[in-house]
């Protein structure tokens, strides 16, 4: 029997990749999961594992090849000298169920370089339910992004291993899959996910909204959903949670589990950290722990850079199809200050100073589970459109939950625009091992003193926080200088003065 080889989905609005590396030869024995193939995308580095045990027979798409989502990449067969597995799993290509009354293994999927476990957050489905092939199974949490696991074939949830709230380690089984029919004792878990499958209705609501209804304590039956059969989709619980008169999870969390006999107590509400926030946590206090941070201040004057902004924004807009917005020129002004003063873009490693000839521009973006940094490769090289794109993107990701490591990861400069949440004035905390941030703050109009008159200009508070161990007093003043004077007088960074 032949299984095919797909390529799986490479995230939203990456249509095509590269077939970067073969690690498997036509006739060799494959298990179950193993790694057969790497494809690369401009944004991500993406492992193929294998669906089903067997013997790779064909290689359809040869290394060096670009192919696009879902296309055919290479064909198994079961026979002599296949490794053993489930044989559920590599049927699960045809069949609608895992037949036979044999199960098929979820296990743990890739989680990404460097990532050795991660924690349950969610179950979708509760022992005895049906699932189709690839249907959601469950939602696990690593330090950095959100992993959703898929059913790898059709059949009945007859067992789930691993218990929300539990950390399995990157080869663990999380649950089995049986054939029609098959369920067996629900073990000890099992209790802990019924509650999620029980929302009420026939549909099976997005696993983003799901999470989003967890994290702010909505219930199902208070939102409105807008999608297929009244699937309730992200949105639909951002508008729940902005039209509720009082904050949701007062509303609706249970009392907290602390039996203090006191009034207090029944108003507080108890909820572990997610892995996100206790990664936020802990590296933003390692960081005020190592590095000898200090800020430095200035501000700016943004008429010339909103007048700019405002002559071209709408034929800006129509040639690239993106809004021109002030972060492509904070970006473009950091860049041309980081190569005058290097050091802001350096590191410390051990004894030695790594000084980056490159930019790759960290963007602070907040989240409904809390602050992530998606990094701009390269950006010292980008045009503003490119900038703008780039930004708009990560962004956009970063609210979904669907950034991975690699996007988050290599930054050499962070920006974080504080502005957006009205912020006048604040001293933004080094992202290690980065030596310097900037942080962008609220336009406000106020009087300025300007050839001896005074007038009405809209300013704007900088904030560059350094690590003063590599970055000396005289090099951060400068090169806040040098962010001023190019948003200023927005030229000089054509004229790369």
């Amino acid at each position: 029997m032949s299984v095919e080889v797909r390529v799986p989905t490479l995230g939203e609005s990456v249509t095509e990749a590269t077939v970067a590396t073969w690690f498997k030869k036509p006739g060799e024995a494959v298990a179950v999961d193993e790694m057969l193939c790497e494809l690369e995308t401009d944004k991500v580095t993406v492992e193929v594992p294998s669906p089903a045990a067997g013997t790779l027979a064909e290689i359809v798409a040869a290394e060096g090849e670009t192919v696009g989502v879902d296309a055919l990449l290479a064909t198994l067969s079961e026979g002599e000298g296949a490794a053993p597995a489930p044989a559920p799993k590599a049927a699960a290509a045809e069949a609608p169920a895992a037949e036979g009354g044999e199960s098929v293994d979820v296990m743990v999927p890739t989680l990404g370089e460097s990532v050795t476990e991660a924690t349950v957050s969610t179950w979708f489905k509760a022992v005895g339910d049906s699932v189709a092939q690839d249907e959601m199974l469950c939602e696990l949490e690593t330090d950095k992004v959100s992993v959703e696991v898929p059913a790898p074939a059709s059949g009945t949830l007859t067992e789930i291993l691993a218990a929300e709230g539990s950390t399995v380690d990157a080869s663990a089984k999380l649950a089995v899959i049986g054939g029609a029919g098959e369920v067996a004792a629900a073990p000890a878990a099992a209790p802990a996910a019924a509650h999620v499958a029980s929302s009420g209705k026939d549909v099976e609501h997005a696993p983003s909204a799901k999470k989003m209804m967890a994290e702010t304590g909505v219930s199902a039956d208070q939102v409105q959903g807008s999608g297929r059969d009244g699937r309730i989709m992200k949105e639909d619980v951002l508008k729940a949670v902005s039209a509720a008169a009082a904050p949701a999870p007062a509303a609706t969390a249970p009392a907290p589990r602390a039996p203090v006999p006191a009034d207090d107590a029944a108003r507080e509400e108890r909820v572990k950290m997610t892995r996100l926030r206790q990664t936020i946590a802990k590296r933003l206090k390692d960081s005020q722990n190592t590095a000898a941070m200090l800020t430095t201040y200035n501000e700016v004057d943004m008429t010339e850079v909103m007048a700019l902004r405002s002559q071209y924004k709408d034929e800006f807009e129509k040639k690239h199809g993106v809004r021109l917005g002030f972060m492509s020129f904070f970006t473009k002004a950091c860049c041309h200050a980081l190569k005058e003063v290097p050091e802001v873009n350096a590191e410390i490693d051990g004894t030695d100073i790594v000084y980056k000839n490159f930019v790759h521009m960290g963007v602070a973006a907040g989240t409904p589970t809390g602050l992530v940094v998606p990094v701009i490769r390269d950006a010292d090289s980008m045009s503003f459109a490119d900038i703008e794109k780039a930004i708009a993107e990560k962004g956009r990701r970063a609210r979904d939950g669907k950034l991975s490591m690699a996007e988050m990861q290599g930054g050499t400069f962070t920006l974080s625009n504080g502005g957006v949440y009205g912020s006048l004035m604040s001293s933004p905390i080094l992202n290690p091992p980065q030596s310097g941030i900037l942080g962008m703050h609220k336009i406000q109009d106020r009087p300025m003193a300007i050839n001896g008159e005074v007038v009405i200009r809209p300013m704007m508070y900088l904030a560059l926080s350094y690590d003063h161990r590599i970055v000396d007093g005289k090099g951060a003043v400068t090169f806040l200088v040098r962010v001023k004077e190019a948003l200023e007088d927005p030229r000089r960074l054509l004229m790369d003065l």
